[in-house]
């Protein structure tokens, strides 16, 4: 670094031309009297002396009585702390500012643009953490182990945890184990096709970003329900519904939990048709109110589009429109999921079958 260019750094720090100048004239001379080092610099001598007092408080020279006034560099322990502690600050601030430009805080926004993956990737953990109905989720098998710990949390937190993990056709399958799942997830899939990043959490929020072999690398930060729902039915149908089963912890005997009122009905309406009597404990909302709500009874129907025309167990296509059941429970007769033009209506964040019975009632 030349005289000029420590004297525009100097500058940056803090001090003004004057005492840049005269400081580094200083320090070239060792010592000098005002005079003098007003003739080495570019420094007014009827202003030295204001600039050498100035100096000396910010702890940068000392002055001293010689027939004249004369003045010194000091120690610069003092002055290299003080720029080192810029230099960190200015580092500090330049790293939050590349943050909050990449990765702008999605809760303020219902959908954000972000440029790089790893912005995607750090707030899908955070999401992930903090679920509690429902984690559903594309990844690699790599992401997949970097994101077990979060998945573990979800999974504690009784959030139900479904993956999705794809693998290059290109490349061999891996062989996959259940202790690769255990205590991490609720089911896990094998998507022998690239597939983008892809994250739901509680059916409210979505990470997305494009799969590795896309030219573009950018994501998508979602917070909103509406947004949420068209990725949930591309999640359903491209990235899980077709494609086989690895892992599952779900049994086929109650307690059975479902965070898709959806995957619910597929599995009641074969039990309904065949007389058995189905009993559930629904946790959701009021959607009159927005009251939240545990609801214990019976499921007696259920609605849905192309209903007339299922035989056993109906095609994920028949449930895309509306779909609801009739809960009856002790204190009345409620339609979870809507559709109850008389009933109450009530949102279901999580239902559970606790019991199945042939040709037979449960007492409330």
């Amino acid at each position: 670094m030349d005289s000029t260019e420590l004297r525009d750094a100097l500058e940056d720090a803090g001090l003004s031309q004057y005492q840049a100048e005269a400081y580094n004239t200083l320090l070239t001379l060792g010592a000098a009297s005002a005079t003098e080092l007003a003739d080495a610099s570019t420094v007014p001598t009827a202003r030295i002396y204001d600039v050498l007092r100035d100096l000396e408080a910010k702890g940068y020279i000392e002055t001293y009585e010689q027939d004249s006034l004369h003045a010194r560099a000091c120690d610069p322990e003092t002055v290299l702390a003080d720029l080192r502690g810029r230099a960190s600050m200015l580092e500090t601030a330049a790293d939050e500012i590349e943050d909050r430009w990449e990765a702008p805080e999605v809760d303020r926004h219902m959908l954000s643009i972000v440029k790089r993956f790893e912005t995607v990737f750090q707030r899908a953990a955070s999401l992930v953490r903090d679920a509690e109905n429902e984690v559903q989720l594309s990844v690699t098998v790599d992401q997949y182990e970097e994101l077990k710990p979060a998945l573990r949390a979800a999974l504690e937190n009784g959030a139900i945890v479904k993956v999705s993990l794809h693998t290059d056709p290109d490349e061999d399958a891996p062989s996959f184990e259940d202790t690769d799942f255990e205590g991490v997830v609720t089911e896990a899939r094998h998507r022998t096709l690239p597939t983008p990043f892809v994250l739901l959490v509680d059916r409210t929020r979505t990470c997305f970003s494009p799969h590795a072999h896309s030219l573009n690398e950018y994501g998508v930060l979602v917070d909103d329900y509406t947004l949420t729902y068209v990725f949930h039915w591309y999640f359903q149908t491209c990235l899980w519904e077709v494609w086989d089963s690895v892992y599952s912890e779900r049994g086929d005997e109650p307690p059975l939990a479902y965070a898709d009122i959806r995957r619910c009905v597929r599995d009641v309406e074969p039990l309904l048709s065949a007389g058995a009597t189905v009993r559930a404990t629904v946790d959701g909302f009021d959607t009159t109110t927005g009251a939240s709500v545990e609801l214990t009874g019976d499921i007696v129907d259920i609605h849905y589009s192309g209903a007339s025309e299922a035989n056993g167990t109906p095609a994920l296509s028949q449930l895309a429109g509306q779909v609801c059941f009739t809960l009856a429970t002790a204190s009345g007769t409620y339609s979870v999921g809507g559709w109850g033009a008389v009933l109450e209506e009530v949102e279901a964040t999580r239902i559970t079958l606790t019991e199945v019975g042939e040709n037979e009632s449960f007492e409330a």
